[in-house]
């Protein structure tokens, strides 16, 4: 299949063309016929699938197919959860509708007012926003949300991660007239997801490209236990200084870890970058520069600070803290291994990880690999997940007789 046979417009073609984008993928082949339709879209799309061209691609055919007459607010509305992923999506817009008189503007939190208000007085054809932001807007009417045609929702789980589900909800709703939803997650498991988006689509087509399991075909995962912090220090120094890991981000579980382990690696001769949830725009961008233009070639992040990241040739992801939940951790490796390149997932464990790795083993349908550097060997065995408790017969009767 070609870009060809969506039937898109030519300029959107030799954009397409021109940014060396020949091919669609997966999810592009899935959801684009379809959101040409206009229908509704539910789309588990992992970060780095071609997601962003899946929905911006039909949304500019729609304003293409349908001019507006006059000056006014946003017809197309993309609400992500992060400004690095909406300063991403904006660019993006931008090169596809290169030779399209449209206007597309961004709005997020961290950055003056001014110029954003200056921008939503103007005439606005495709808004990307961060929902913190654009809500202030709205409660100012300096934003206005009736002449939305297509409402996109990236990253809906991180959204909901975040507390935006009623932020969004509001907007939704203000949104009235909206003809199309398309929302995309990374997982479509859990409750939070299906409820987000049983109140804002209509009888959408449910896309599901790749299951979570996919990812072991790509991505080589393994495990190195740790006896303690330090041991678990010594194993993440070993890793780095391999010659094979040319790229890596290291996740942690808090901001202050971040930069207590800023300051080891520094001192063991590392250097890194870091990115925390409470930095600076202009810092998260220094520091995502220095990262992706190879200064370092390490990154250290929280979950948090990492959302939005979207850069290519990550060879490895290593999670010095284990994630709090088996779908953040396929988020997490999914950094790694994009566009059909091979990638590797190193996870630190501790004993009292076991529990979580155990969660992660049952959700990936498979086992992780367990690992030894011989010279940094753990002096203890494998911690044991306690298993439920089974009832007791005795104590079982009783009860039944009670009733």
């Amino acid at each position: 299949m070609l870009f060809e046979d969506f039937q898109l417009d030519p300029s959107l073609l030799e954009s397409l063309k021109a940014m060396g984008h020949h091919t669609p993928t997966k999810i592009q082949q899935q959801t684009i016929p379809l959101a040409m339709e206009q229908r509704d879209i539910l789309a588990r799309a992992p970060t780095g699938t071609g997601k962003t061209a899946s929905f911006l691609l039909p949304a500019l055919q729609h304003l293409i197919d349908f001019p507006r007459r006059f000056p006014g607010q946003a017809r197309v509305l993309v609400l992500t959860p992060t400004r690095e992923l909406a300063s991403q999506i904006h660019r993006y817009a931008c090169h596809l509708a290169t030779d399209l008189d449209l206007d597309i503007g961004i709005v997020t939190g961290g950055v003056p007012y001014g110029p954003q208000e200056e921008t939503l007085a103007g005439n606005v054809d495709i808004l990307v926003a961060t929902p913190g932001r654009l809500l202030e807007y709205l409660d100012k009417d300096k934003f206005d949300a009736t002449e939305v045609d297509i409402l996109v929702i990236d990253e809906a789980d991180r959204m909901l991660d975040m507390g935006f589900s009623s932020v969004v909800n509001t907007i939704a709703i203000e949104a009235q007239g909206r003809k199309q939803n398309m929302l995309f997650s990374a997982t479509l498991e859990g409750g939070g997801v299906q409820r987000f988006a049983r109140d804002l689509l209509k009888d959408p087509a449910i896309i599901d490209v790749d299951s979570p399991r996919s990812e072991k075909a790509k991505i080589h995962q393994w495990i190195h236990l740790a006896d303690d912090k330090n041991h678990k220090f010594q194993l993440l120094c070993h890793l780095l200084n391999q010659e094979e890991v040319k790229r890596a981000i290291v996740f942690v579980k808090t901001r202050e870890q971040v930069s207590s382990l800023e300051g080891l690696l520094l001192k063991a001769g590392i250097p890194c970058a870091f990115m925390r949830g409470d930095m600076e725009q202009k810092k998260r961008f220094q520091a995502l520069g220095r990262f992706t233009k190879g200064e370092v070639k390490v990154l250290l992040a929280t979950d948090v600070a990492a959302r939005g990241i979207d850069v290519d040739d990550i060879t490895h992801v290593i999670n010095f803290d284990m994630p709090r939940s088996a779908d953040t951790y396929i988020h997490r490796i999914g950094r790694t291994g994009r566009a059909g390149a091979k990638g590797t997932a190193i996870s630190l464990a501790e004993a009292h990880d076991m529990r979580i790795v155990g969660k992660i083993e049952r959700y990936m349908e498979q086992p992780l690999k367990r690992r030894v550097i011989e010279e940094l060997r753990p002096r203890n065995k494998e911690a044991k997940v306690p298993g439920k408790k089974k009832p007791n017969a005795k104590a079982a009767a009783k009860k039944a007789k009670k009733k």
